[in-house]
């Protein structure tokens, strides 16, 4: 097993829809400041005008000119790799309706510039398993809604079936009878989400026309095998989380009523206990985390301060009338990024459908090629030749033991049935045999009997339908094997790379920019940090002066006081020196000053 890696905070990234046309209409202005190099939203008050605005940092931020690709590319591209080598990942979406979650988790699927975050997931898996080497893969799909707390796998014909939750000591909470379909490339994925998009809970509201009305995951998991450095075949397992939550909001923006409300009540729960989560998970004093409080955060657990690396994109509008619920949203996913979480890769679990599927591939090729069974003791006949000597013949059972591989298997059906072809020749050819039957017959009466012959040819009769029926046997057998084989995917053989070296070249170039920029955007947050720390400082030194400044104004006035003309007695005591301070520790004093003294406040 792999050691536990150390911890690693939720990555948060805020994204900013642009204002559309209704709320242009209606003179709503934006309230939303990004600054994309630094991370950083700032949030005006219009109540307030001459209140400074709200800011918040993150790891990243998107404002309304962004674009799909290069938010997966600087965002999601590293967790989605990282499920490629075993551990667990989660992307989930949160934010106020009509913010653009599923747009940014979904996109549009006809338009590859407007592709989001899931059907790019897609393709950077299949991609991945197609360049791979010595490795085989099985990718399977699984699809479930949460609506009114009631758990709905997407993808089964029965809709009205409720699935529950269950726990493992290994694996921890699964959903009990949640369908899983193995998938071979992104047509076939794309097709299961689709299908699973036609049954989601969707209504119209106020905020939204095509309004998700339940939290939607989409999971994939991603088994691979190789041999290890022991020889022996190592299995891991990555699962890949993608989650669109519904829209959180004030119910008297919704325009909520009758079976709307039930909704708007349910999904604010939910996302109340999600809130609840976070907030207990970076308390830091709370003992108890309320996991139990809601199926979203028991099936978010492992990916909420558990053992997955976790990416949350908070979505936002800039539309004045929505500062409030934009705040809630920021504040939100500013708690969640001191979540701490620690991945781990899982390595050989005892449940992968890969491992089941090489040994039943292996036992089924080891029935094809037993031909029926084990070698088992030939039976002996007699008969007659064309010169009237009985001579004996080995009956070749088809129960004996055959070839190694599929060739073999047909080389060995083809010899059995050019035998009895010869066999069945030799005998209609036979007249010898055929006279002396004849006259064996009549000899002893048993006109009505059949003839030795006829004898012979019903037992080849009986040998070819045999025959035939292990043939059926064997195909059936063969095809089973090559469906099953076709599922486990190896790189270079069942599912090639048709991209060119230009396209890799492009893509690699996208991954050192989005890198590029993702560390620029570190390196100016903690110039930022630095920045404010000093400010911090010059104000903490501006306040100490004004203070030293006040008490001498103080002093000058008590002195004052005291230079009235009296006779004053003798004076008794000495001045004050002050304490003497050990050389060493002076020697630090005069360290310290001297390193605030050289902050570079600029920041340069």
């Amino acid at each position: 097993m792999s050691k536990p890696k150390s911890a690693e905070c939720v990555k948060v990234v805020v994204r900013c829809r642009p204002m559309n046309e209704k709320e242009t209409a209606d003179h709503h202005v934006g309230v939303v400041e990004m600054d994309v190099n630094k991370g950083v939203i700032a949030v005006k008050n219009i109540n307030n005008p001459g209140d400074p605005p709200k800011t918040f940092t993150f790891d990243s931020v998107y404002d309304w000119n962004s674009k799909q690709r290069d938010l997966y590319d600087e965002t999601f591209h590293d967790l989605v790799e990282s499920v490629l080598q075993g551990f667990n990942g989660t992307i989930f979406a949160y934010g106020q309706t009509g913010t653009g979650k599923t747009f940014t988790m979904q996109g549009i699927k006809e338009d590859p510039e407007l592709r989001g975050v899931i059907p790019n997931s897609f393709e950077q898996i299949f991609q991945h398993i197609s360049r791979s080497q010595n490795q085989q893969y099985l990718v399977r799909a699984s699809y479930l809604e949460i609506y009114q707390e009631d758990i709905r796998d997407l993808l089964s014909k029965d809709q009205s079936k409720r699935l529950d939750l269950k726990e493992r000591p290994d694996t921890g909470i699964y959903v009990k009878d949640l369908s899983s379909f193995v998938t071979k490339s992104v047509k076939e994925i794309e097709h299961v989400m689709h299908v699973g998009n036609q049954n989601r809970s969707v209504g119209a509201t106020n905020m939204n026309a095509h309004s998700s009305r339940s939290h939607a995951i989409f999971i994939v998991t991603v088994e691979c095998s190789e041999i290890g450095v022991d020889n022996e075949n190592h299995i891991r397992v990555g699962k890949l989380n993608m989650v669109d939550l519904a829209g959180s909001e004030r119910q008297a923006k919704t325009g909520a009523t009758g079976d709307r409300l039930k909704e708007a009540t349910k999904i604010n729960l939910s996302l109340s206990a999600l809130s609840n989560v976070i907030s207990a998970l970076v308390d830091g004093k709370s003992t108890h985390i309320p996991y139990r409080d809601s199926k979203l955060t028991r099936l978010l657990q492992d990916s909420l301060g558990g053992n997955a690396r976790t990416v949350m994109v908070a979505n936002i509008g800039p539309a004045s009338y929505n500062c409030d619920e934009t705040l809630t949203t920021l504040r939100y996913a500013n708690r969640a990024k001191n979540i701490k979480n620690k991945p781990k890769i899982n390595e050989d679990p005892k449940d992968a459908l890969l491992r089941e599927f090489q040994d039943e591939i292996a036992r089924l090729k080891n029935q094809l090629t037993s031909k029926g069974g084990p070698k088992k003791k030939k039976k002996r006949r007699q008969r007659r030749n064309k010169d009237g000597e009985i001579i004996e013949d080995d009956d070749d059972d088809d129960d004996q033991e055959g070839g190694g591989n599929d060739d073999d298997a047909e080389a060995y059906m083809a010899e059995q049935q050019s035998k009895l072809d010869e066999e069945k020749k030799a005998i209609l050819n036979d007249t010898t045999l055929i006279a002396e039957v004849s006259f064996s017959t009549l000899k002893l009466g048993y006109l009505s009997c059949p003839s030795e012959k006829e004898k012979f040819l019903e037992e080849l009769k009986e040998k070819g339908e045999k025959l035939m029926k292990e043939r059926e046997m064997k195909d059936a057998l063969s095809s089973k094997i090559k469906a099953m084989e076709s599922k486990l995917l190896m790189g270079g053989r069942n599912i090639i790379d048709h991209t060119n070296e230009q396209q890799r070249a492009l893509e690699q170039r996208r991954q050192e920019i989005a890198e590029q920029k993702r560390v620029e955007r570190e390196i100016k947050q903690k110039l930022e940090e630095k920045e404010e720390s000093a400010v911090e400082l010059q104000e903490t030194y501006a306040s100490l002066q004004q203070e030293v400044d006040v008490k001498t104004k103080k002093l000058k006035k008590g002195e004052n006081i005291l230079q009235v003309e009296l006779d004053m007695p003798n004076r008794t005591t000495r001045d004050y020196e002050g304490p003497t301070v050990a050389p060493r520790v002076q020697a630090a004093l005069d360290a310290a000053l001297q390193e605030e003294e050289n902050i570079d406040i600029d920041g340069r």
